[in-house]
């Protein structure tokens, strides 16, 4: 688009830090003493302040022709003339320094370039005799990023303020994808614009913005930091409907404290609800950096387990604060809290869907062959059902891992050694105490096959009491101190054969592992940390299948599979598949369903495809060993590419395990979501979640077997300098006053338009 057009277009104002350089370009030189001319050695005439200037006023031309009229004492300068004082570059195709009156004028694709690289582009530049102040006309200034501002004219005053008459601002681009000149998709005009140098700040008369050429948003009192460094001032507002709140307003006012930190508040106002504040408090130090985020309003709270009903008015809100710091190579710390005034707020503001908030840190020290942490961590339930008062707060939490080499064998050992305390304001409480040592070797035989040896022995202390309060028996133990000692052992060996195979490659790889424990007292001590077990491909070759550290699997066993894997140009496949089978016929811990509560285990395994970059699926299943009826069955793929593709998941548990049994109960769900390009910046999207859950699988559930969560839906506009969007969301569930109903969310956005 050409200079002419876009001024006729008055492509914006817009908040923009370095629109400093537009209101400098007046000319950024002082007073010049007289000059002299001269020859350089091409023959080119070259104008020159004296020697006696100061070093910071220092101007000098260069032209192709330097003609002089001793009759009106004028200097003329043609012919690509130049001008440079410091890191200002000024080029036209003439210049004319009239002595008698002292003005300076440049004329004739006149290009001033600034110190951050904008180029300013003008008609003419007519400076005053002390060279501090001047007038543009016809102004169009190109900044590095590309955005573009224009101008009828302007002027800089004696004092570094700055006046700006018609201007215009976008960052949009003005050339399209094959090169062809368009509008910008979004642009600020205003009738007048000041710049104040002392306080920094650019202010706007009669200011709007622009979307697609239509007027949309007038700013009578915009304004914003005139430097590359964000300042107070409104940032874009957001507009949602929902059946709980209503319409809802929200417009953040941005604070800068300091050059490390700032401040954002936000107030939300609601047509169906009280108003609600917002604040977030940043900051950067030497070390790391840290956010505190806060919400709070004061409204009716509806008690959990009564929806549509009436409760009480009550200071509700969210506190949420994050950090991080690296106080010198090897000591870290991070920390984080989150805590909300009831179990539906979140859901209610929807600000999250979280149903578990955690506050934790930890403190780390790494020393190469060393690592030591240090941390705790409290845990807020929201779910409905969930007694607050079973949730443990971990204080503290210490793990230390020594890492030596083993001079013999050409080993690894690793010594660890850890403590837990775990408290309930109405549970039980555990206190844990381990120390091990694990040894690993590995080896390539010269057939090719890779053995890995292992050796571990633990050594462990409980204290316990309350134990009656946890629900669940099994994860009890006995109260009071219990010790326990074992030692395990594993051989695990595997042979990859690769060969042709058509146009690809294939690789078969057969795995067998060993191994064997000493007895394990499993049932005496409390289960904290390894409930919930899940047979699946990632732990059916571990030592250890139990997650955690509270139980550990004992007895000997074999563990045997393969894998399968074939790759060609555009196309990889990989399949797994595993069993394992206990030698010993001791009962065993695990419960029924688990795929592991009889000697031989069910079968395990996983599938994988990648299509080029189009499709992308990955398949887990858990086959039963008597009868191969499908136990897990879980998939998960995306298909597509970048722009539009779509995202599919569906998994079944079948496991029927035992009401009182374990954690995890029997679940069907499907997922489904997508975005489809319809145009180069327009764009569908949406995504939905399906409860398929009946009584039969799971007794404890009110699903009929088809219950939809949630979905939304919407579209988007999406260029290099605006984004638009428009998003249904549903929720089909009731919690307290978190209802179920429709909110619509209207999605603003202009680059670089706000602070």
């Amino acid at each position: 688009m050409g200079r002419a057009a876009f001024e006729e277009q008055l492509t914006s104002m817009t908040p923009r830090p370095r629109l400093r350089q537009l209101f400098l370009l007046g000319f950024a030189v002082c007073a010049a003493s007289p000059a002299t001319a001269q020859d350089d050695e091409t023959g080119a005439s070259v104008i020159a302040t004296s020697q006696t200037a100061p070093a910071d006023e220092t101007l000098s031309f260069s032209a192709g022709d330097v003609v002089y009229d001793d009759a009106t004492d004028t200097i003329t300068a043609a012919g690509n003339v130049e001008l440079s004082r410091d890191e200002w570059h000024l080029r036209a195709d003439q210049v004319t320094w009239s002595r008698a009156s002292g003005h300076v004028v440049a004329s004739g694709n006149v290009a001033l370039t600034g110190p951050q690289g904008e180029t300013a582009y003008g008609d003419s530049v007519e400076l005053s005799d002390t060279l501090r102040d001047g007038i543009v006309e016809n102004l169009l200034v190109v900044f590095e990023n590309g955005a573009r501002a224009a101008a009828n004219s302007g002027q800089r005053f004696a004092n570094g303020d700055m006046a700006l008459n018609h201007a215009a601002y976008s960052p949009c681009s003005v050339v399209d994808h094959n090169g062809c000149s368009h509008d910008p998709t979004w642009q600020v005009r205003a009738a007048r614009v000041y710049y104040d140098r002392a306080r920094n700040r650019v202010r706007y008369d009669g200011a709007r913005i622009e979307l697609f050429g239509l007027p949309l948003i007038p700013l009578p009192y915009l304004s914003h930091p005139a430097i590359g460094i964000p300042g107070t001032g409104f940032l874009v507002p957001t507009i949602r409907l929902d059946r709980t709140n209503g319409v809802e307003f929200a417009l953040p006012y941005y604070f800068r404290l300091t050059e490390k930190s700032d401040l954002t508040i936000t107030p939300h106002i609601y047509s169906g609800a009280a108003p609600m504040a917002e604040g977030q408090l940043r900051g950067l130090t030497t070390n790391g950096a840290w956010r505190v985020q806060g919400f709070g309003t004061y409204s009716q709270r509806v008690p959990v387990g009564t929806p549509g009903g009436t409760g009480r008015n009550d200071f509700r809100g969210y506190f949420d604060a994050t950090g991080g710091f690296q106080f010198n190579p090897r000591w870290s710390l991070s920390v984080s809290a989150r805590i909300a005034s009831d179990r539906t707020f979140l859901r209610r503001y929807d600000i999250s869907r979280d149903d578990r908030l955690r506050s934790t840190f930890t403190l780390a020290r790494n020393g190469g062959s060393s690592y030591l942490t240090i941390s705790g961590w409290g845990v807020q339930t929201l779910r409905v059902n969930d007694s607050q008062g079973q949730q443990a707060i971990a204080l503290p939490a210490i793990d230390f891992r020594q890492r030596i080499s083993d001079p013999w064998l050409g080993g690894q050992m690793v010594l660890q050694l850890n403590t837990l305390a775990l408290t309930r304001t109405d549970g039980q409480d555990t206190q844990r105490l381990f120390a091990s040592a694990q040894w690993d070797v590995r080896r390539i035989t010269p057939l090719g096959q890779e053995v890995q040896l292992t050796a571990i022995t633990r050594a462990d202390l409980y204290h316990t009491q309350s134990v009656n309060a946890t629900p669940v028996p099994s994860y009890r133990g006995q109260p009071g101190f219990q010790a326990r000692a074992f030692a395990a052992g594993a051989a695990n060996i595997s042979w990859p054969l690769v060969g042709r195979l058509g146009a690809g490659t294939q690789r078969f790889t057969p795995r067998i592992q060993f191994v064997a424990s000493s007895p394990v007292d499993n049932v005496d001590v409390p289960n904290e940390d390894s409930r919930a077990f899940e047979l699946e491909d990632s732990n059916i070759f571990s030592i250890n299948r139990f997650p955690g550290f509270d139980r550990f699997e004992d007895t000997a066993r074999l563990t045997y599979g393969a894998e399968w894997a074939y790759q060609r140009p555009g196309m990889a496949f990989t399949a797994q598949i595993a069993q394992s089978y206990r030698i010993s016929n001791m009962p065993t811990l695990f419960t029924r369903g688990t795929g592991l509560d009889d000697r031989a285990s069910d079968i395990v395994g996983r599938n994988t495809l990648a299509l080029r970059n189009f499709i992308r699926l990955t398949h887990r299943f858990r086959l039963d060993k008597d009868n191969l009826a499908v136990r897990r069955n879980e998939i998960d793929a995306t298909i597509g590419g970048r722009r539009t593709y779509a995202i599919l998941g569906y998994l079944r548990l079948n496991r029927d395990i035992s009401t009182l049994g374990e954690d995890l109960r029997d679940r069907e769900e499907a997922r489904v979501g997508g975005r489809i390009q319809v145009a180069r910046y327009w764009s569908i999207f949406g995504s939905a979640i399906a409860d398929l859950t009946d009584r039969a699988e799971d007794p404890t559930s009110i699903a009929d077997g088809f219950t939809a969560i949630r979905h939304r839906l919407g579209f988007a506009y999406e260029d290099d300098c605006l984004t638009i969007g428009l998003t249904w969301k549903r929720d089909y569930q009731d919690t307290g006053d978190a209802r179920r109903g429709n909110t619509f969310l209207l999605r603003l956005a202009f680059r670089n338009l706000g602070v």
